[in-house]
Order: C-alpha cells, then sequence, then structure tokens
C-alpha cells in the first residue's frame, strides 16, 4: 500500500508522517509530497519517498500522485498567488485522474453550514470531493492549541493574557489531532466525517489553565477587537498584521468552534493531554 502525504514540511505534515511510519506495515510505502525537496529531505525520516507536488500546479499533482492508494490533503494556506480554492480543485484532479483508492481531507468544523468566513473554500472542497466519487474522510479539525502561543506566551512570562473573542474552542495539541488524520488514514472502513475536537473552553477558562500550568498570577483581560488590534501595533506589527492576528480569534467569537464531540479522543483510543500538561508541552517546544 502506498500512502501519501501533502504539505508535508509544515507542522502538521511532518507530526502525522512521524505517527504514520508508526503504523504502517513493513511493505507499505510512505510518501511525502513537497515543495521544496531539499527541505523535505532535511525535516523527514530518511526512509520516506520524497515526491515534489506544488497545489498552484495541477500537472506536478498529478505526477506526483501516480502509484498512490490513499492520501492526506491537508488544506494548503490562503493568501498565495493561487488562491486556496484553485489548489485545492487542482489537487482534486489529480485524485481523480490517479484513481486514488481513499482520501482524508484536512477541512473546517461544521464546513458544510458554518458561517464563519473560513469554512467557504473547505465547504467547496468537500463538494468536489464528494462529486469526484472519490471514497473519502473530512476531518472537520477544530482548534490546535498552538494557535495561540502569544496569549500563552504572556502568561509563561507573567503579563496580562489579552483576547477579544467571546465562546469557546476546542482546544488540542497539534499533534493529536495529526495522530488521529494518521490513524483514519490507514483506517480500513473510517467514517465519512469526524468532527474532531478537545473539551471546548473560553479563553478565560484557558488562561486559569495556563495559570496552573505556570504557576504565574497574572491577569487574564478581555478588550474590544479594536484595543486587540491596538496592543499587537504596540508590540511592533504594522496595521495590516495586526489585524490579521487578531482576525484568527474570529471563528471562537463566531462560535464556530464552540462544539461538544469525544471523536478525537476515541479515535486515539485515550483521554486527550489535559489542558495544563498540553499549555506546558506547546511552551517547552
Amino acid at each position: 500500500m502506498n500512502y501519501a502525504i501533502t504539505a508535508s514540511t509544515g507542522r502538521f505534515g511532518q507530526k502525522a508522517i512521524k505517527y504514520l511510519l508508526e503504523l504502517v506495515d513493513s511493505g507499505d510505502q510512505v510518501i511525502a509530497i513537497a515543495r521544496n525537496l531539499d527541505k523535505a529531505k532535511n525535516l523527514l525520516p530518511r526512509d520516506v519517498e520524497v515526491r515534489y507536488g506544488d497545489y498552484d500546479d495541477v500537472n506536478s499533482m498529478k505526477e506526483v500522485l501516480r502509484g498512490v492508494d490513499r492520501v492526506l490533503f491537508i488544506s494548503s494556506q490562503p493568501g498565495g498567488p493561487v488562491t486556496r480554492a484553485e489548489q485545492h480543485q487542482n489537487m482534486v484532479e489529480a485524485l481523480k485522474m490517479n484513481q486514488v483508492k481513499f482520501v482524508a481531507y484536512t477541512s473546517f468544523p461544521n464546513a458544510q453550514n458554518s458561517k464563519s468566513a473560513l469554512a467557504s473554500d473547505h465547504k467547496s472542497t468537500e463538494n468536489l470531493i464528494k462529486e469526484s466519487g472519490l471514497a473519502h474522510t473530512f476531518l472537520r479539525n477544530n482548534w490546535y492549541l498552538e494557535n495561540e502561543i502569544g496569549f500563552l506566551q504572556a502568561g509563561a512570562n507573567n503579563k496580562t493574557a489579552t483576547y477579544w473573542a467571546n465562546n469557546a474552542a476546542g482546544f488540542a495539541l497539534e499533534r493529536e489531532y495529526a495522530e488521529a488524520a494518521a490513524r483514519i488514514l490507514v483506517e480500513p472502513n473510517p467514517e465519512s466525517i469526524y468532527e474532531l475536537a478537545g473539551p471546548s473552553h473560553s479563553f478565560n477558562e484557558l488562561g486559569a489553565a495556563l495559570q496552573t500550568a505556570t504557576g504565574n498570577d497574572f491577569s487574564i483581560k478581555q478588550v474590544s477587537h479594536s484595543d486587540y488590534i491596538k496592543e499587537l501595533e504596540q508590540t511592533g506589527l504594522d496595521k495590516n498584521s495586526a489585524t490579521l492576528f487578531a482576525s484568527f480569534q474570529e471563528p471562537i467569537d463566531d462560535g464556530s468552534l464552540n462544539e461538544s464531540t469525544t471523536a478525537l479522543a476515541d479515535i486515539l483510543g485515550r483521554t486527550l493531554t489535559n489542558l495544563p500538561d498540553a499549555i506546558n508541552e506547546v511552551l517547552k517546544s
């Protein structure tokens, strides 16, 4: 069986490859797809086959997937010269042409019904995959704890941990989501959709766990969206960058990530890392 993982040099891709290598049989091949071959060869284990593939170039994706049976399709990052929607369309075309037996795609919580702007590309990609007729699973990942590194580092440095978003998110370690992806990729009969999340927590609850993790008695403070941007600017960010960073909390504020599901823990077959321990792991990494 030939397994391939796209975006293999990213944090999620590297972790997924690590876990996949522990799960596959001795005769199976793990293939890492990357735009930068030198980077991939330096970062990834030597027993992984590295192939060139770029979401921007449909022909490269068609070529790189030759002979591949099962694919972990990690969604691209928006904001490049080619839109994410077009990149993902290229990928689905390549999957179809190569008659890949199964694809697991990293999507967004409740992608088909979510009102979050972040869900749009994921919804269209899910639709393309469904229309392709390919056997598939949608991994609707909630929120990586690592996304809140700025909040966590503030408390770790005994400074006020500020946030602006209301509501909650299913914080869990990125490695836990990546391990779940690897396990689903080798699962013979996976479900078509997994809503994956850690236990739902507000920023205030995250801050309390951060106090427990660090032993620090810092303040946890909610500010307005505009004041949050101003605080980021005071750290040296320009207006556009500060606005972009502030926008990362929007799916939490609009309730898109406030879900209750045990699917992530169920797939891993164990309780997820408790929040204070997970926080310390992020701070030490």
